[in-house]
């Protein structure tokens, strides 16, 4: 457990909470990637140097810079300006499974240190940033360390993004739970409808509004191929 360790990696200050934002999922293809560009393209608008940072990824594509996640070149369209490859996103993977088996395979320990250091780096020129998470909150990184312990050393606000599907309450409020026992600020979550046919959508959705504990920042309607740009959540 993560209040067991004792060589957790220094927490860093974040300032304010439009200084940065966690996006995190109640599990993975839930839309975080949308709901991050989304965040970051409400940045932009209000005059704000915003960029995005994805630290681990699994699954690459082709692109000009060589080969990329698909979510990392997301999030940089979506930002002020295309940050290095290398800080946006240190640990990439080519096979789209969970990021510790993909590490294991590859050789290589995921580490949160390095990320914290390509997190510095990028907020000293930003004003705003915005970090997606991988998997759901609890995804493994190491054989010691979760996103969650990622997120608990950013210190970000936390944004969680609910997939409106069958199983939603108990997937969001145990993630709920699970940011509240890292001492994390759940700032605020989108409902993002994943599955258009889900019975009773209003009544799940009020549900989770009666639970959550936190603001509702936005309901994203069912639009595969949508531009993030065209989704406009509130600001925690």
């Amino acid at each position: 457990m993560s209040g067991m360790k004792t060589d957790a990696p220094t927490r860093v200050d974040p300032g304010g909470v439009l200084r940065g934002l966690f996006v995190a999922g109640t599990d993975t293809g839930v839309g975080k990637t949308l709901a991050a560009c989304a965040l970051l393209h409400q940045l932009r608008r209000l005059g704000l140097r915003s960029v995005g940072m994805k630290p681990v990824a699994a699954g690459v594509q082709d692109s000009p810079d060589g080969p990329a996640n698909g979510d990392v070149l997301d999030l940089r369209r979506a930002s002020s300006w295309p940050a290095p490859l290398r800080a946006v996103n240190p640990y990439c993977f080519e096979p789209p499974i969970a990021p510790h088996l993909a590490a294991r395979e590859a050789g290589v320990r995921i580490d949160i240190e390095p990320i914290l250091g390509a997190f510095r780096a990028l907020r000293a020129q930003a004003d705003a940033i915005v970090v997606e998470g991988v998997g759901g909150f609890l995804v493994p990184l190491n054989e010691r360390e979760d996103a969650g312990d990622l997120a608990a050393a950013l210190g970000l606000p936390v944004v969680l993004v609910v997939g409106m599907r069958l199983g939603c309450l108990n997937h969001a409020l145990l993630s709920r739970q699970a940011i509240a026992s890292r001492s994390l600020r759940l700032a605020g979550w989108i409902a993002n409808t994943i599955d258009p046919r889900m019975m009773r959508f209003e009544q799940n959705l009020q549900a989770l509004r009666e639970r959550m504990g936190a603001p509702l920042l936005g309901v994203f309607a069912h639009r595969p191929g949508a531009e993030a740009a065209s989704f406009e959540p509130d600001l925690p």
